[in-house]
């Protein structure tokens, strides 16, 4: 299940074998592709030609035109949704040049080395905490000065994990 926000407006997108839901109702559509971003939908007795703009996976979000009209949808699932409402959707924070732990945990997983160039999205680590496995990703684009910890490593609230440049 994916909640789909365009605009003002709230999807709830699921889907079933060969079935798409959109708000618990079946959506009921022909499409066929006429190029590899291009699609012609009729749905509802209207035509429409579909094309996708761009996708940016790590930030879920999809760019689309259709009938010469843009649209921005962005993308939340389950995990999202669990995150936000814990509250722990906006606890990774890249100052200028440091990565701190968002909470207190064990790092599981380092996917960064020294020098190594990340981009906004990015996976940087993962940190267990209260029993789950929390990825931390980058927040902005850098390079990896220095990493201060070690798989295996506990770590405090705030305590500085990697520096960028």
């Amino acid at each position: 299940m994916f909640k789909a926000i365009v605009g003002i407006n709230n999807f709830e997108v699921d889907f079933e074998k060969e079935k798409i839901l959109l708000d618990k109702s079946e959506f009921d559509f022909d499409m066929i592709q006429l190029s590899d971003n291009q699609y012609h939908i009729i749905s509802n007795n209207t035509s429409y030609i579909a094309e996708l703009v761009s996708v940016d996976k790590a930030k879920k979000e999809i760019e689309l035109k259709i009938n010469n009209s843009n649209y921005k949808v962005y993308l939340k699932d389950k995990m999202d949704e669990l995150l936000k409402n814990l509250g722990m959707d906006t606890l990774v924070e890249i100052k200028t040049d440091n990565l701190k732990a968002p909470m207190p945990g064990l790092i599981l997983e380092i996917a960064v080395k020294k020098g190594g160039q990340v981009v906004k999205g990015d996976k940087l680590l993962i940190l267990e905490a209260m029993k789950m496995e929390n990825v931390i990703k980058a927040t902005g684009d850098g390079i990896v000065d220095d990493i201060k910890i070690s798989v295996g490593d506990s770590v405090d609230n705030g305590q500085v994990l990697i520096t960028f440049e």
